[in-house]
């Protein structure tokens, strides 16, 4: 039989527990108000030029000399692999389906015969990746100390993205992040940044217009094409930071009901605990008081 003192100490640190959880639910759910907001803002834009430079694309399409960020070497056989996590847990599986994610990938390049390289931005995927991938990981990026994500928080990491491409350092860049879709839906997805990649079938027109532009096509793209990595970064990293608060909101509110399950358990435990006792104690009395 359990110890009463032992299941009332088990049930005074669940119920802190609880507390706890709860308090990570609201301040999560207030968060991801702020984080969807962001994130929806930003679509619009990162769309649209989407849909700017891929029709501009589809233009030059055929002809010789166009932007590298657009042709890319000519070569894939050097994949680097960008995988954008959180920097703290107790966000569900957020950080375990980007990681998995990203490992089908590699391990599908690897199969290919390609040499990785990989990038991380947030130490749960580093931590994720390093144990089995570590000799191929060739930098880190540290985001923790980011409290409102910026375009000037980005706008370095692109940078440096361009600086290994144009020192030859990769063929291909991809980028795992998470698409919010809602507090229970978060999307693995993998977006090809380098070279520039467009879906044809939402790039084919822009409404039925026509545009003559000035300077020409390959000026546009070749000033254009640059920012856009930096854009389609920041907007990713807006949609991950939105999916790591859903995933946590929901994780916490999981934890905390299950908690909640918990205590109801461990109370008709100790009232059953109890009773036993008491029925003890009575059956003792009763026994002595007929033994006199």
């Amino acid at each position: 039989m359990a110890n009463l003192k032992d299941l009332r100490n088990r049930i005074a640190s669940v119920q802190s527990t609880q507390k706890i959880t709860k308090a990570m639910q609201m301040v999560a759910a207030s968060k991801l108000r702020r984080a969807q907001e962001a994130a929806e803002a930003a679509r619009p834009y990162a769309e649209r030029m989407e849909l700017v430079l891929g029709s501009l694309a589809a233009s030059m399409k055929g002809q010789q000399g166009g932007p590298a960020l657009l042709a890319g070497t000519g070569k894939d056989d050097v994949q680097l692999v960008v995988v954008a996590t959180s920097e703290r847990g107790l966000c569900g599986g957020f950080n375990a389906n980007i990681v998995k994610g990203a490992k089908a990938k590699i391990a599908s390049l690897l199969a290919d015969g390609k040499d990785v390289k990989i990038i991380t931005i947030g130490k749960k995927g580093r931590s994720a990746l390093r144990r089995e991938f570590g000799s191929r990981m060739i930098e880190h990026i540290d985001m923790s100390h980011v409290k409102k994500l910026g375009f000037g928080d980005v706008s370095p990491i692109a940078d440096r993205l361009l600086e290994l491409f144009d020192a030859g350092e990769f063929d291909v860049c991809t980028l795992f992040y998470a698409k919010f879709q809602s507090a229970l839906v978060q999307i693995v997805t993998g977006q090809q940044l380098i070279p520039a990649s467009f879906n044809e079938e939402k790039t084919a027109d822009l409404g039925g217009a026509a545009y003559d532009y000035e300077p020409d096509e390959k000026d546009i793209l070749e000033d254009l094409l640059p920012r856009n990595v930096g854009v389609q970064m920041f907007s990713a990293l807006l949609e991950n930071a939105a999916s790591e608060e859903g995933a946590r909101m929901t994780a916490m509110d999981s934890s905390t009901r299950n908690a909640g399950d918990m205590i109801d358990r461990l109370r008709t435990t100790y009232n059953r605990s109890r009773q036993a006792v008491i029925t003890n104690e009575l059956i003792e009395i009763i026994s002595g008081a007929e033994a006199l």
